[in-house]
């Protein structure tokens, strides 16, 4: 005999990148597992697997998380924590404040101090200088797309900040490039004939391009931190998903 089927309920939220509403359900045990895991690794990597996968599984909604913009990944996963661990993570702090002891010693403080979020009240930040349209001149210009999952793992070292890496994500997010007759979209170009084009833009248009990168839609928080043992008193941003595996 068959046993009885547990209903799971749904949840819904809106993409930021496109207004699209995505349908999900919570963590069943099998992704638990995952979660749990990837919350004792200090693997960069592991991590963003795990997330690729809790999120292939729990999401209803037809969607492919590789090309999914790297902020709209980060929402959904802190969504889907909310309905399926709980809505307050408890973050710990150290005080990085630098005190001076009887002795006239100089040290950091290192108090650590405990205090709750709730996921729910971090909404995305989006600057109001933010465009994805790039303008040269009158008659030229770039149109870019945001860096995906798909895009991070695709180039080795993003983490280094070598001209090499900058122009493969530069030209990676590179949508199409226009001029007053047509488009030229980045797919049926080559990488060598992107690269030749940004190296012959002029510093002020790549401030622009810089420009798109900075001020894309973040998942941040900020909250006010104070040091129960030397009374030090700062802001402290929360951004980043290793964050919500606690």
């Amino acid at each position: 005999m068959a046993l009885p089927k547990i209903d799971v309920p749904t949840y819904e939220t809106k993409l930021i990148s496109s207004g699209k509403i995505v349908k999900y359900r919570p963590f069943l045990v099998k992704e638990q597992k995952l979660f749990l895991m990837a919350a004792q690794s200090t693997d960069e990597k592991e991590t963003v697997d795990v997330v690729k996968q809790v999120l292939n599984n729990c999401i209803l909604s037809d969607i492919d998380v590789d090309e999914l913009p790297t902020f709209d990944l980060e929402y959904l996963f802190m969504q889907l924590r909310a309905r399926s661990v709980g809505e307050v993570v408890n973050l710990r702090y150290n005080c990085n404040n630098i005190v001076t002891n009887d002795k006239g010693e100089e040290k950091t403080c290192g108090s650590l101090v405990k205090f709750d979020l709730n996921i729910l009240d971090i909404k995305p930040t989006i600057d109001e200088k933010h465009s994805s349209k790039i303008e040269i001149s009158d008659k030229l210009g770039i149109m870019m797309k945001y860096p995906t999952l798909k895009l991070i793992n695709g180039i080795t070292n993003l983490k280094d900040e070598d001209i090499d890496t900058v122009l493969d994500v530069i030209i990676s997010c590179i949508d199409y490039i226009y001029d007053e007759n047509q488009m030229y979209y980045a797919k049926d170009s080559t990488r060598e004939e992107l690269i030749e084009f940004i190296e012959n833009l002029q510093q002020e248009d790549m401030e622009k391009i810089q420009l798109f990168f900075s001020t894309m839609p973040k998942i941040t928080k900020t909250l006010d931190f104070k040091c129960k043992k030397c009374g030090y008193e700062e802001e402290v941003t929360v951004q980043g998903i290793q964050n919500f595996f606690v």
